[in-house]
């Protein structure tokens, strides 16, 4: 599976919790002020996105995209769709999730733009990762402190959770009541969460 880490400029505190998910044979690409993060992160780019409206245009060697300042995609979101037409399969954002709650809602729903193209992805930030649940079972591991399911498109229903604080069996979760949040896996045990139909954002409280 070929691996593309995405890095945008929303602040990062965690490095450490961060360097984690990042491996030495992954494609980095950074999106504009995301450049900030490359020292403390300690990988360099392999190719350079952005408008530069947030951040100077670095003088370098490696590949760059400079995109105009309006215009309808996002640097984070150009730079997802660049990395599917370089034939990337999983994809690792980080730095995507932020104080500016558009921001935030909007590299979310990057999950299902990467889902509709049959890709694999997550988000990852100071405190949780992010993830899909819907055609194939999902697993929780004791380690996270709390795991929330939530509803952002459509309606979930046939939703089934195993070894969990609070146990659900063919559930539903609509986008208007979120009841789905602060859950926890059982000492010792894999929470389990699978859904019949639809699909459900998962966050993993670190």
């Amino acid at each position: 599976m070929k691996k593309c880490i995405i890095i945008g400029g929303a602040d990062i505190t965690a490095y450490s919790e961060i360097k984690n998910y990042l491996t030495p044979d992954a494609f980095y690409i950074f999106c504009d002020c995301g450049l900030k993060h490359e020292k403390e992160l300690g990988v360099s780019p392999d190719l350079i996105i952005g408008d530069f409206d947030s951040y100077e245009k670095p003088d370098t060697e490696t590949e760059t995209i400079v995109l105009p300042c309006e215009k309808d995609d996002t640097d984070t979101m150009y730079a997802v769709k660049e990395a599917i037409k370089r034939g990337f399969d999983t994809f690792v954002l980080v730095g995507v999730v932020g104080n500016r709650l558009d921001h935030t809602l909007a590299n979310v729903s990057i999950l299902l733009f990467l889902e509709s193209y049959g890709k694999r992805g997550i988000i990852v930030d100071d405190y949780s990762e992010m993830e899909l649940v819907s055609k194939e079972p999902v697993y929780v591991e004791d380690c996270y402190s709390y795991f929330s399911l939530l509803n952002i498109t459509g309606m979930a229903h046939g939703i089934n959770i195993e070894d969990a604080k609070y146990l659900l069996e063919n559930g539903e979760i609509t986008c208007e009541y979120q009841y789905g949040v602060s859950n926890e896996v059982l000492p010792g045990k894999k929470s389990k969460i699978t859904v019949e139909h639809g699909t459900l954002l998962l966050i993993k409280v670190r």
